[in-house]
């Protein structure tokens, strides 16, 4: 399963990509600190990608541009939001820009593992 990830922080980045990382047949294709570079790279590899985890507050642009970036996706991608800002009404408003699920970074990483697990294996499935 390829992820891509949009993440600024370079902490919160490698914390992700280590926690994700035990997850057979997971790879990391690219990394995203802006929404213009993830909107980019979307355009440039609308195919390369299974799994899009965004962060909503960026080090330039929003989260939520990149969220509906992936409205058109393919089937079989899907689009989560990765964020400290999880309360309603932001669950509600990424859910309708597009988002698959959400998880705060905060208290549900093992959500987030557990949602990743589930996709890989329906994938190889």
């Amino acid at each position: 399963m390829r992820i891509f990830l949009v993440e600024d922080n370079p902490v919160a980045q490698a914390h992700v990509t280590e926690v994700l990382g035990d997850i057979a047949g997971l790879q990391f294709v690219h990394v995203a600190r802006t929404a213009e570079d993830a909107r980019r790279w979307l355009s440039e590899h609308e195919d390369g990608w299974d799994v899009a985890v965004i962060d909503l507050f960026l080090a330039s642009g929003h989260g939520f541009e990149v969220l509906r970036h992936c409205r058109t996706r393919q089937p079989g991608q899907r689009a989560v939001v990765l964020s400290n800002y999880t309360r309603d009404p932001v669950r509600e408003h990424a859910h309708n820009a597009g988002a698959d699920a959400v998880f705060d970074k905060s208290f549900e990483l093992e959500k987030l593992v557990t949602w990743c697990e589930q996709r890989a294996a329906e994938a190889v499935g």
